[in-house]
């Protein structure tokens, strides 16, 4: 059996020595692994860059659309009246009196403490008729068994009163919807209950009083969508005069749509340069410099110079700054509100194509970049990770090369160990012989 290697002969410390050796040997490995923790926050970085600018190009690319930039508000008359503006919309008014609102069909059962045994229940809506299971029921059994039935009505006990100290209730049946087309017919022991509220559509005159323009329209709901183009109009109430509806270009939605581009481009370029400063530290009396994770990177400052082009590159031989989009000397995109208020007001037209034409370069040069099959900096990430796996794969052959260096220098150690104890054996054997030679010679 082999003797430990813990100097035990020796009187070395081969334990602690072959730790040294190896920490001298695993060094290139260490700088693997230095090396792979590099890239991937390089990848990181990159993934992070790729997301921003990918939603810069989306941002883009809605704005770069047609009608991407058309921005309306509606306002109106009465507040009684209410406009919603969507995509679609365009500039306009209308003159409309309210004649009805949308109501829903209410009809009503007599009076009951309980509902009564034998009695049969059916409702016809949407042209079929459909009998409820009553048999033996109780009263909210029968109700709950109508709002099960999804038939487009609904059913409640309604407190009547009492009779000799007895509660009485009515079943009051309510249309899901308004409208006409809600109606339906509820009957009791083939008895129609009718209704105390008819369903009814709403209506709208347009144009009132106008000589062969008058038009009435009607409504399920008190809501007629697209009563001018992109335009939801709401009534809640009867009114016997006009109210007009009035749309409009709205340029302050527009302009914020020309900021929220500009915030785009500067967050983007505001990750690229903090990720490319180098940082001075000097806290322990030594200049240090660090450069960021894209210090020196040369495909990622062409990159931002790319949509810093597309972003503030001349239109048609004129400057980006005419609708206050505006590169600073510091290499950021400004934008003055003002400056673009101005330009609206003067040109709408020529002003929001303007910004839909830097809108589109920005759009394309994104696209090129972030795309998730073919962007330039997709590739980039692809080709990283692609290297941390190589390098993580030379790790792990340094770990098995370690493993069997170390193994052998304990295997060499020990061999010497069990060595110096057999020549330390020997050593004492041959002074013992020459100690009993010496011994009889001095007898003679």
């Amino acid at each position: 059996m082999a003797l430990g290697i813990d100097g035990l002969i020796s009187g070395i410390d081969t334990t602690a020595m072959i730790a040294d050796l190896m920490k001298i040997e695993a060094r290139p490995q260490a700088m693997l692994k230095q090396k792979v923790e590099s890239n991937k926050l390089f990848v990181t970085a990159l993934q992070n860059l790729n997301t921003k600018i990918a939603s810069l190009t989306e941002a883009a690319g809605k704005i770069a659309k047609a009608g991407g930039t058309d921005r309306y508000a509606a306002v109106t008359g009465s507040t009684t009246v209410t406009a919603a503006v969507k995509d679609g919309a365009a500039a306009g008014s209308l003159d409309i009196t309210v004649n009805k609102l949308a109501t829903a069909q209410v009809s009503l059962s007599g009076a009951m403490a309980a509902w009564p045994n034998g009695d049969a229940l059916s409702i016809s809506a949407n042209g079929t008729i459909t009998e409820l299971d009553t048999a033996g029921k109780s009263l909210d059994e029968v109700i709950s068994n109508v709002n099960k039935a999804n038939l487009g009505v609904t059913a409640v006990k309604i407190a009547a009163g009492s009779v000799d100290g007895v509660q009485q209730y009515r079943m009051q049946f309510s249309a899901a919807a308004t409208g006409a087309a809600g109606a339906f017919t509820v009957a009791q022991n083939g008895t129609d209950l009718g209704a105390i509220r008819a369903g009814a559509d709403a209506e709208v005159t347009l144009w009132a009083g106008v000589a062969g323009a008058e038009t009435k329209i009607t409504s399920a709901t008190n809501t007629f969508a697209d009563l001018m183009p992109g335009v939801d109009i709401t009534v809640s109430a009867v009114s016997t005069d006009p109210v007009t509806v009035a749309v409009s270009r709205d340029t302050k939605a527009i302009s914020d749509v020309a900021a929220s581009l500009v915030a785009g481009l500067t967050d983007v370029f505001g990750y690229i340069d903090r990720n490319s400063a180098v940082s001075i530290d000097t806290s322990d009396g030594v200049t240090k410099t660090t450069g960021g994770v894209f210090t020196g990177d040369s495909s990622t400052r062409s990159l931002k110079q790319s949509i810093m082009d597309a972003a503030t590159g001349s239109l048609d031989g004129r400057s980006t700054s005419d609708i206050g989009i505006t590169l600073t000397k510091y290499g950021t995109v400004e934008f003055d509100a003002d400056k673009f208020a101005a330009a609206l007001a003067a040109d709408p037209e020529k002003t929001q194509a303007s910004l839909q034409a830097i809108a589109s370069r920005v759009e394309a040069t994104g696209k090129a970049a972030s795309d998730k099959y073919d962007g330039s900096i997709t590739k980039r990430i692809q080709s990283q990770e692609s290297t941390v796996k190589s390098l993580n794969s030379q790790v792990e052959q340094w770990d098995r090369r370690l493993a069997s260096r170390e193994s052998t220098l304990k295997l060499v150690w020990s061999n010497l160990e069990v060595k110096l104890g057999s020549l330390n054996s020997q050593m004492d054997w041959l002074t013992g012989q020459l100690d009993s030679l010496t011994a009889s010679s001095s007898k003679k």
